[in-house]
């Protein structure tokens, strides 16, 4: 059975930092693309950052290039998100996906809240 588990959620104040993590079990960690995807209040959910197989390439989102950090620890089955300078707008439940070509699996979600 295969598992994915976000931790790491919380509450922050704008500009400050959270690192997420999410721990994959049942699976062959390796060879899944891992992501990141939030979904904010009343919004749909959009993709924030990938991190490919051997963790050498990485995209982001638009809206957190150069603020937010994804990796990979294949040893571990981890991977994380390092978040810094928070803005309110990227409150949000946090989701993580590990894909292949023929499956993709979600994690339940943590939350983060950006707020003075």
């Amino acid at each position: 059975q295969v598992q994915l588990v976000e931790s790491g959620g919380g509450l922050v104040q704008p500009g400050g930092s959270l690192r997420l993590s999410c721990e994959a079990s049942g699976l062959t960690f390796s060879t899944h693309a891992m992501s990141w995807y939030r979904q904010a209040p009343g919004k749909e959910r959009e993709l924030v950052a990938v991190i490919t197989t051997p963790g050498d390439y990485t995209t982001y989102a638009p809206s957190v290039k150069g603020r937010f950090i994804i990796s990979r620890d294949n040893a571990k089955n981890t991977v994380y998100l390092q978040m810094n300078s928070l803005k309110p707008e990227d409150t949000a439940v946090y989701y993580c996906k590990a894909g292949t070509i023929t499956e993709i699996y979600w994690g339940k979600g943590t939350l983060v809240t950006v707020s003075s």
